[in-house]
This record gives C-alpha cells, structure tokens and sequence, in this order.
C-alpha cells in the first residue's frame, strides 16, 4: 500500500461521519474518487425518491478533505472554513461518485471544488467550492 492509500484510508477510518454515509474512495495515481454507496438511509424525498441534500453536501465537503488529506500526506483533517453548494439535479436513489480538485493549495487555507455525479460524469447532480483551513506544522 502506497503512503496516499494509507493517508486516505486513515482518514476514512477516523471520521465517524464518513461511516455513517458508507462512503469509500479509491485512489489512481494522486486522483481520487469518492463513492456514496446508495442506502435507503440516505434518502430525504421518499416521493422520487432523491438523496437528501444534507447528505450530498456532505458527502462532498468529505471528498475535499479527503483529497487534502492526501495531498498533505495527513490523516488529521483539515477545518471547514465555508462552502458554497450547488444542487444542479435530484440525487436519486443509487450510487453517486465525486471528484475534488484542489484549486489553490496553501499552507493555511486551500480552495477546493468538489463535482457530484452518478450516472455520467458530465452531468453532475451537485458542486461545492470550500476553503479549508490546513494545520500549521510542529
């Protein structure tokens, strides 16, 4: 296992929040991506049924800090300072996906974008830009 996949999966294994949505990721070189597993847990409108929106905004602010973990090599998380989300489409009822890419990297603050998607990537069911404030060194 490369030091990435046990950054990652440190970090997975420490944030409580990431069991409850049973989300995963995997990693391909330094690009990760997340996966929401579908489970009737996750839903909010039991009348589409869609995914709850809570769910997908969390679901991506933890695909950022999992990337920034990865990038910073540290299973301690970074700290949400705001994030900005985009509902474009209902999450159905299935397996959603995410990828983060890291727009500025900083040694304290970083700027990220986060796009959901599920069926194809070019059309994503949410979007989140954040900034998280990254632990200072020592």
């Amino acid at each position: 296992m490369s030091p990435s996949d046990e950054t990652l999966a440190a970090f997975l294994a420490r944030t409580p929040y990431v069991a409850f949505l049973g989300m995963r990721a995997e990693l391909a070189g330094d690009e990760m991506t997340a996966v929401l597993p579908f489970a009737p847990h996750l839903i909010g409108n039991t009348l589409l049924p869609a995914l709850h929106g809570g769910v997908l905004g969390a679901f991506m602010e933890m695909t950022a800090l999992a990337q920034l973990a990865v990038l910073n090599r540290t299973p301690r998380p970074a700290k949400t300072i705001d994030v900005t989300i985009d509902y474009l489409r209902p999450g159905r009822a299935m397996d959603t996906f995410a990828r983060a890419e890291v727009k500025k990297a900083g040694r304290r603050i970083s700027s990220v974008h986060v796009e959901a998607w599920q069926e194809t990537r070019a059309k994503p069911v949410a979007a989140i830009r954040g900034h998280f404030l990254m632990h200072a060194e020592g």
